[in-house]
């Protein structure tokens, strides 16, 4: 299938691995030309190298943490400027910390919010502008399965990534005349750091091994396995493209069938 991404600009956050790595890799596949960001200058830095090493395509790569605002602006000016403008957006930042209810005060609260809520609205804020003037746009936030199904012992992340879902929902019908889409992707278990760092969280909270707490994963899931951050990004590449141009207000689940919800 042709994508009809080639030449296309794209941003993508928190991309010097996991999951945003494997989204910014598929767009750069599809022959995107890319602004990636990530806190850790030599980790976005040899992220660059490899995308544009494996693909050819351009890739302009600095260190910003998108929690801080003055950071993505910056990241955004970085991008226009090279670019002067933006096709797509993939807004992904880190998972906060695990824990249930009456772990958390209130400053760890509003460490969510700004983590993981207000990157998304920033850069879809500086995005559309562009994308209007254009008539095309596709705004793409990574959330997670808990959106729909809430996951134990991940309060922060179970909350504040639906207010994301729900923003997407409402900006959708805002945007959709203008040809710019809006969709959240809510990866499940997709073996990444993240996921490695969840189960031997719960390994020493249960005094299981690693092996014992994944095979139990592994039986829920009707796939029987984890995801492969590459076969998450190939879907996000799919919602950037000119053949998803009627999918929007969407959350697309990648969890091997995982969620039983319907």
């Amino acid at each position: 299938m042709e994508f009809g991404l080639r030449d296309r600009v794209a941003w993508v956050t928190a991309a010097s691995k996991g999951l945003g790595f494997a989204s910014a890799m598929a767009l750069a596949r599809e022959g995107c030309d890319l602004a990636i960001c990530s806190r850790s200058d030599d980790a976005i830095a040899a992220a660059a190298e490899r995308i544009r090493r494996e693909t050819g395509r351009k890739v302009l790569a600095l260190a910003a943490d998108v929690t801080r605002k003055e950071d993505l602006d910056r990241f955004v000016a970085a991008a226009l400027n090279e670019y002067q403008r933006v096709d797509v957006v993939v807004s992904n930042t880190g998972g906060p910390p695990a824990g249930g209810f009456l772990d958390f005060d209130d400053d760890a609260w509003e460490g969510a919010f700004h983590s993981l809520l207000m990157p998304a609205v920033r850069l879809s804020r500086a995005a559309i502008p562009s994308m209007r003037e254009r008539g095309y746009g596709r705004l793409i936030y990574i959330t997670s399965s808990g959106v729909k199904e809430p996951i134990p012992n991940l309060i922060l992340s179970n909350s504040l990534r639906a207010a994301v879902t729900n923003m997407m929902k409402s900006l959708a019908r805002e945007v959709a005349p203008f040809g710019i889409t809006v969709n959240t992707v809510a990866p499940g278990r997709i073996h990444t750091d993240r996921v490695d760092s969840l189960d031997e969280g719960m390994a020493a909270r249960t005094g299981k091994t690693i092996e014992e707490v994944r095979r139990e994963h592994f039986g829920r899931i009707p796939a029987g396995r984890y995801g492969r951050p590459e076969e998450f990004g190939q879907i996000v590449a799919f919602l950037a493209s000119e053949a998803a141009g009627y999918i929007t207000g969407s959350a697309i689940q990648v969890d091997g069938g995982m969620n039983a919800s319907v």
